[in-house]
């Protein structure tokens, strides 16, 4: 089973590249029509497309801890990691 991920528009495209190189399955927000969203919906979003958010976005996490542990799937990579 492989993950696949929903890359907010925080993440720097070369990360995003370079998983897509290694063949991991990656969307994008902005090749989904979906950049600029409000956070609620970019979690909406992929949820309904059955993805893992992969954010740098620190706002992120406040609005994927309001949901319940069974709908809410983010993934948050800090920035000092970067």
């Amino acid at each position: 089973m492989s993950i696949a991920f929903y890359m907010d528009e925080h993440v720097p495209f070369a990360i995003t590249a370079g998983l897509a190189l290694r063949g991991v399955d990656v969307l994008t927000v902005q090749r989904d029509d979906y950049q600029k969203a409000d956070d609620p919906v970019v979690l909406d979003r992929a949820m309904t497309l059955g993805r893992v958010v992969f954010t740098q976005d620190e706002d992120f996490l406040r609005e994927s801890h309001r949901r319940p542990v069974r709908l809410s799937r983010a993934l948050s990579m800090p920035t000092n990691l970067m």
